[in-house]
């Protein structure tokens, strides 16, 4: 059984607040056995409450990241691409002998646009403006000609279908 320190606690709860590690995964890159992680977590309460709020740390980064894609994909938004061609150019050396270097032929910046997202927009009225935007759907069946397919029906016999 490793050693428990604060040094590895630390390593621990670093790893659940960078990434979405799995807890075997998490041993491993921190040199333990898994069942000493959960025998830790069952007999030390600041090692399971350290885990537990290193994990809500991690829960709140990705829902603010996942906020500001949404916001992104909602109002649209530019990249600015840069695209830089090389071309070999032969220089002299200080020893007389010819060597190939890359030489800067050729540089672009080029701004893209990506629009806004409907199906975002979609998302976050129905979410957000639930009251005035709903994402629903209705059917209405009909007989032959529009005609109403149960009208001569009585409810009781609608009941026993």
């Amino acid at each position: 059984m490793a050693k428990y320190s604060k040094g590895i606690v630390k390593r621990i709860t670093d790893l659940i607040k960078a990434d979405s590690y799995t807890i075997a995964e998490i041993c491993s890159l921190s040199g333990i056995n898994i069942d000493t992680f959960y025998d830790w977590k069952n007999k030390k309460p600041e090692f399971a409450e350290a885990v537990t709020r290193a994990r809500e740390q991690f829960d709140e980064i990705l829902v603010k990241e996942a906020k500001n894609s949404l916001r992104k994909k909602v109002n649209g938004y530019e990249v600015e691409e840069k695209k830089t061609v090389y071309v070999n150019h032969t220089i002299k050396g200080e020893d007389g002998r010819e060597r190939q270097t890359p030489k800067i032929k050729e540089q672009t910046t080029t701004v893209k646009h990506y629009q806004p997202d409907t199906e975002a927009i979609k998302f976050v009225l129905t979410n957000k403006a639930s009251d005035e935007y709903k994402n629903r759907m209705n059917n209405e069946l009909t007989g032959k000609d529009g005609k109403d397919l149960f009208s001569q029906m009585t409810d009781q016999e609608l009941d026993e279908k």
